[in-house]
């Protein structure tokens, strides 16, 4: 059973904090601890103001959050990385072949589409971002309990 869920994208302003807030409000039937990454983070930044907006509209905050690069201590046993994208499951499984537990969202679910990235897009693609990222986190959330019945 996981520990630690730790949301991956680019730089862990937009997406992955997206998910990390929503994540942590879900009802799980064992505590997990819930994070996010980014795979390019040269210094440490807030969310991104759209992403905050989005949320704030859906009644959660990310205040203060601060970008944080994905590291080796990441890769813990017991942590289950679930990335944005394949390209940013590909680099992390490149740099760490010894690495278990590495997935895109997409791939975790069985689903066919990647979150797709937002930056730089309108802010109503942050809410569609945000909406696929609901959808996506409550059959995360399933799945983990399911694990936890099982067990």
């Amino acid at each position: 059973m996981y520990k630690k869920l730790i949301f991956v994208d680019a730089d862990d302003t937009s997406r992955a904090p997206m998910a990390k807030v929503i994540m942590k409000t879900k009802p799980l039937f064992r505590p997990i601890e819930i994070d996010s990454r980014g795979l390019v983070v040269l210094f440490s930044q807030p969310i991104n103001q759209k992403a905050e907006a989005v949320l704030i509209s859906n009644g959660y905050s990310a205040k203060g959050h601060a970008s944080t690069a994905f590291s080796s201590e990441d890769l813990q046993e017991g942590n289950l990385i679930l990335t944005m994208e394949e390209a940013q499951r590909d680099k992390i499984r490149e740099e760490y072949p010894d690495a278990e537990d590495i997935y895109t969202i997409s791939e975790f679910l069985q689903m066919e589409k990647e979150v797709e990235p937002v930056f730089g897009e309108p802010l109503t693609s942050y809410g569609k971002c945000y909406e696929m990222l609901e959808n996506i986190i409550s059959g995360i959330v399933e799945k983990l309990n399911e694990e936890e019945l099982r067990r």
